[in-house]
């Protein structure tokens, strides 16, 4: 499985224009979401899915994924020997919140509507942006469009349709492992023997998926649950946006 204005400034000069958001780093973390989706929910009675082939356990549970109002999704993967974690709440047809980290230079993330917004620390933005623009730009939240630029990978990132059917379509030959515990439910693991990596699946209650681990280069594992539970995400107000960062002429 492959994984995956009003009140606002007009502009903003600094010394030196923001690098464009660390593209590696979010294309990896893209690549390692569509590798496998990872879940978990329901009940404790057992439901009778570990009996079904690999592909119909598949099945079962993109159907539950592909009608989830929403989903919380952590993970820690390494990309190109750095560290890489995420933790999202995302939320049907409306978008994501929550926190990626690289290298010790986390920062908080809202995508809604079309629109993605970041903000970190002053490190942070000395690493994206240099110096001059961190003091600038320290504690404001930097807003641009999804569809092109600099946070267009953001939306593959919080877009739950998006990540699901990606995630859940994009696979080889699949075999049933034997039953385990993972994160405390039982759960049956499907493992792509083309593409590499390890599915798990939520024999009790729904059929959700439960958790992907996968080794080698982009090693890492990745967790998803709080299946429809109540959440919410919110648009940033005061937000710069993106493409009024200029350099000094």
């Amino acid at each position: 499985m492959r994984v995956g204005p009003a009140g606002r400034p007009t502009r903003v000069r600094t010394a030196m224009s923001p690098r464009p958001l660390s593209h590696v780093v979010l294309q990896a973390a893209l690549v390692f979401l569509v590798a496998g989706l990872a879940g978990c929910g329901g009940a404790s009675r057992g439901n009778g899915v570990a009996a079904k082939g690999p592909s119909e356990i598949l099945a079962s549970a993109k159907v539950l994924a592909d009608t989830a109002s929403s989903v919380h999704v952590s993970g820690s993967i390494v990309s190109g020997g750095s560290p890489l974690t995420f933790n999202l709440h995302l939320l049907a047809s409306k978008g994501g919140r929550g926190t990626l980290s690289e290298d010790g230079f986390p920062f908080e993330l809202v995508q809604i509507h079309g629109n993605a917004y970041i903000k970190g620390s002053s490190a942070f933005y000395r690493h994206i942006a240099g110096p001059a623009a961190a003091k600038l730009l320290q504690g404001r939240w930097l807003e641009a469009r999804t569809t092109a630029g600099n946070l267009a990978p953001l939306a593959s990132l919080t877009d739950l349709r998006q990540l699901l059917d990606t995630t859940l379509t994009e696979h080889g030959a699949l075999v049933k492992g034997t039953p385990t515990t993972v994160a405390g439910r039982r759960a049956i693991p499907l493992l792509d023997t083309s593409q590499g990596g390890t599915l798990y699946v939520s024999m009790t209650g729904p059929p959700y998926p439960v958790e992907l681990v996968k080794g080698g280069a982009g090693a890492g594992s990745i967790v998803f649950d709080h299946w429809n539970k109540p959440t919410s995400v919110t648009a940033p107000t005061g937000a710069l946006d993106i493409d009024q960062l200029q350099p000094t002429t």
